[in-house]
């Protein structure tokens, strides 16, 4: 074999000598933490609104929500909700709101909302995670998923 053939052969290879990503520092971490909290406000601004055009660049192509029953939505079914207006963790009241950022940059969020249940015309509380990762237009939310907590008896 010519040795011109051996820069070809490791080059399915590179990625392994490639540098792990980098954690995000604590100023960086705060940039971030700050850009999903404006990219939440926006975005449940478009849900209360209806703003499709402004929804459909808010999900990735690929998301999904897990709902409390287990029924999985995608980004249209998503999109068709909220023009709908069906109560969404995504524009709901919060509490107990945490961030942690991760490489890449991607920021997952954990919340408690109340959330009406439309059939029962009752209020559940909910925990919930979306994961917000970045994009080339900027932020967009990949995943969420809602679990109903139960029922307090006090």
């Amino acid at each position: 074999m010519p040795l011109l053939g051996l820069p070809l052969l490791a080059l399915p290879m590179a990625p392994a000598f490639a540098h792990p990503p980098r954690q995000p520092d604590s100023a960086e971490a705060q940039k971030f933490i700050q850009e999903v909290t404006a990219f939440r406000e926006k975005h449940a601004k478009a849900i209360k609104d209806k703003d499709f055009a402004t929804l459909r660049a808010a999900y990735a192509d690929s998301y999904t929500h897990t709902h409390g029953s287990g029924k999985l939505d995608n980004k249209d079914a998503r999109i068709v909700a909220a023009m709908a207006g069906e109560p969404l963790i995504e524009a709901a009241p919060v509490s107990e709101l945490s961030f942690r950022v991760f490489a890449g940059p991607t920021v997952i969020v954990t919340g408690k909302s109340p959330i009406l249940n439309l059939k029962e015309q009752k209020t559940y509380d909910f925990r919930w995670v979306c994961v917000y990762v970045t994009a080339k237009d900027g932020w967009e939310l990949a995943v969420s998923q809602a679990t109903r907590l139960p029922v307090s008896t006090n």
